[in-house]
């Protein structure tokens, strides 16, 4: 985890800034004198606009964070409102989570927009808010989203300066087969199963297994992912049980050390999101057991009842991939496979484009796009590649498409690096060899039945060009020797060895 790359410190720069955006809203929600409740709801709402907007532009993601008030005050009145009525506040619950879920479907503002609107209704649960308070709370909300905005678009904007690429289209689909649709009812079966036996484990703490169950199906797309998130999920909560224990009961609440401590789990939480999902569930447990000492009700027997229905709430995300609609991570994964070879095939194009002098061409653009994909192959392969998995020969072979997907990114970039040179020469051979390229990726992508390539050998050499077909040759290499882990594979193409 603190070994993990960061290029640029950017990881590191939004952590820190989060805390600092998440502190100034707590501190003006306490100037403005609001109650505990309100400012934890008003931190919350912070904490949330810093972590869940990602839109691709600056622009997109000011209006993403003033649209979070559209989709979270009328879910935060219908919370408090029902209350008393638990039937139709389960209902509502989990009415809200298929929404909140259906909304992916328009890109990142309906992931963020339904998971403000979902973390509303839950904290009006765990902070048992009543009608009365709801002016207090809007308050609350809203002050702290400008506070949060005055952080990440004033102060201190780091997208200004290295603004994020775009996030890789989901795959294709339509009614059902749709991922958002197939999602929206597999997370609201789960939701549904953990309302039910939630209640049934604590009348009182019951939608902790719901705030599981939704989180456990952010960022997945199979049943394999799903599996291992939930996991991850149950072991950093496992893990932040301890810490609660250690840490907070000792604190007993005091202010000053636990608004400390909560920044530090603030920083952990967004620090370690991007590598290690246990880790950060590890700072969310500690932060919640803070906030719990915070409240006055803070106590082991707690802790441990936060771990039961966090595993009732995985429980119920398993049970609904399995049986609800579900898709297999071979599926999701030869889908991930397919779009990042394409994109390596683009990225060779436009390098060579460029050192032949083609106006516009640019390889840049698609080697971010393949970073993205390859992140997705990633996640999609970690089912596989888990320790726990006992299949070995499967774990090895995706092992080794990871290894040789690396190796095609590598390359690509190596080239763009020489593409970028402009002493760089273009040779003849390049455009053999990018064919050569697009031939091999048409392979594993459709391959014609009992077929094989080979890596052609390169002809006679040009010091100029020399970098550039080092760099393609090496990628031919990978790209051939992707053809036997990918033809002996679960998720083989039609018309591969299978």
């Amino acid at each position: 985890m603190f070994v993990a790359p960061d290029p640029g410190r950017v990881r590191l720069r939004v952590s820190l800034r989060a805390v600092l955006g998440v502190s100034l809203a707590v501190a003006a929600a306490e100037l403005a004198g609001f109650s505990l409740t309100a400012s934890i709801t008003g931190g919350l709402a912070a904490l949330l606009a810093l972590f869940t907007v990602a839109d691709p532009t600056v622009r997109r993601q000011a209006v993403t964070t003033a649209l979070l008030p559209v989709a979270g005050f009328p879910v935060l009145a219908l919370a408090a409102s029902l209350h008393a009525l638990p039937v139709a506040r389960d209902a509502a619950f989990v009415a809200v989570v298929f929404a909140g879920v259906y909304a992916r479907r328009w890109g990142p503002r309906g992931h963020a927009l339904g998971i403000f609107a979902f973390m509303m209704f839950f904290v009006t649960q765990f902070l048992h808010a009543l009608p009365a308070q709801l002016p207090e709370l809007y308050a609350s909300v809203a002050l702290a989203l400008a506070a949060a905005s005055t952080v990440r678009f004033g102060l201190w904007c780091i997208e200004r300066r290295t603004p994020p690429p775009a996030a890789p289209a989901p795959l294709d689909g339509h009614g059902l087969a749709r991922p958002t649709t197939r999602q929206a009812f597999q997370a609201t079966a789960a939701c549904t199963f953990a309302v039910i036996v939630g209640q049934l484990v604590s009348g009182d703490r019951w939608y902790w297994a719901v705030g599981t169950a939704w989180w456990i199906f952010v960022n997945t797309a199979s049943r394999g992912e799903t599996l291992v998130r939930g996991f991850r999920r149950v072991l950093g909560t496992v893990l932040g049980i301890p810490a609660g224990l250690l840490i907070a009961i000792p604190v007993h609440g005091n202010l000053a050390v636990t608004a400390l401590l909560v920044a530090a789990c603030v920083f952990g939480i967004f620090y370690t999101a991007p590598v290690s999902y246990s880790w950060m569930m590890f700072a969310v447990t500690l932060m919640v057991s803070l906030l719990y000492g915070l409240l006055g009700v803070l106590s082991p027997g707690l802790l441990m009842l936060r771990l039961v229905e966090t595993g009732t709430g995985a429980l119920g995300a398993v049970l609904a991939v399995v049986v609800v609609l579900p898709v297999t991570t071979h599926l999701t994964t030869h889908s991930w496979i397919q779009r990042a070879l394409r994109s390596v095939h683009a990225c060779t194009e436009q390098a060579v484009a460029r050192l032949a002098g083609t106006p516009g061409a640019d390889p840049t653009p698609h080697i971010a796009e393949l970073e993205l994909l390859l992140g997705r192959v990633r996640l999609s392969l970690a089912p596989l590649v888990h320790p726990l998995n006992p299949l070995r020969a499967r774990k090895e072979r995706a092992r080794r498409v990871l290894a040789l997907l690396d190796d095609c990114a590598r390359e690509v970039r190596g080239l763009a690096s020489v593409a970028a040179d402009p002493d760089a020469s273009h040779d003849a051979r390049l455009a053999a060899a990018c064919w050569r390229v697009e031939s091999a990726v048409e392979f594993l992508t459709v391959p014609p039945p009992g077929t094989r390539t080979a890596v052609p050998a390169p002809a006679h050499r040009s010091t100029a060009a020399e970098p550039a077909l080092a760099h393609i040759r090496d990628l031919e290499h990978a790209l051939t020797e992707l053809v036997s882990p990918l033809s002996r594979a679960p998720y083989a193409p039609a018309g591969g060895k299978g």
